[in-house]
């Protein structure tokens, strides 16, 4: 008997979806755990309990954490890839591909911001815990790896709405709409917030209440500027 999942590239396309689902869970979970949770108790906690967290609980959660982005991205990646090969690439010209771009725009940022800096970082600061002499300056290398981490917090709520609302929330798209435009505005404003991720400020962020309420207005946002620009 064959086993329909294993039956050509339908199965395949499949087990992606379900390895991406998994490690989009993992990675997406240990982001909130890291802001919400971890982040809030390094504020109350005295100096050595804080330092035996980042020797000892830190590493195993950015192990998870930073493999969890890379396979997700990886997953996602080929899922796009192969829905443009079996569709035909003008399907990212349909509501169904503007929608799940803007989606995987993010998650592509936040992805790159996990690895190259997130966790560039904080193995400084986890070095420097475990008593190794660092060059650089811890304060300031957990300062960028906190606010690219706000970041990826703040691009999650929409990047999970598109992701969903590809499929479920389909736009309506006019036969005269100007893709340019549309990238063009939804890009700008994205690589905007993203580059303040890389050298700007917490602002709003700087609250777990703040970094919420900014993820779902950027959400509004987005979803108004694509039903009118479309």
């Amino acid at each position: 008997m064959e086993l329909s999942i294993f039956s050509g590239m339908a199965g395949i396309e499949f087990l992606f979806r379900w390895f991406h689902y998994m490690s989009g869970v993992t990675w997406i979970g240990l982001l909130y755990y890291f802001n919400f949770v971890q982040g809030e108790w390094f504020k109350e906690t005295d100096a050595s309990h804080k330092s035996a967290a980042v020797q000892k609980l830190v590493p195993r959660a950015l192990w998870w954490f930073r493999w969890a982005a890379l396979f997700t991205f990886l997953t996602g990646a080929f899922i796009l890839m192969q829905k443009g090969h079996v569709a035909g690439w003008e399907v990212y010209s349909s509501a169904w591909g503007l929608t799940i771009l803007t989606g995987a725009g993010m998650g592509t940022l936040m992805f790159l911001n996990v690895w190259l800096i997130i966790w560039p970082n904080q193995k400084i600061v986890i070095a420097k815990a475990n008593g190794e002499n660092v060059a650089q300056d811890v304060a300031a290398c957990g300062a960028r790896a906190a606010l690219a981490s706000r970041t990826n917090t703040l691009f999650s709520i929409p990047m999970l709405f598109f992701m969903g609302a590809a499929s479920h929330l389909p736009l309506n798209v006019g036969m005269e709409y100007s893709g340019w435009l549309v990238f063009g505005v939804i890009g700008g404003m994205i690589a905007l917030l993203e580059l303040n991720g890389v050298k700007g400020k917490l602002g709003p962020m700087t609250s777990v209440k703040g970094v919420i309420h900014s993820g779902f207005a950027l959400t509004v946002v987005l979803y108004l500027l694509l039903e009118a620009l479309t």
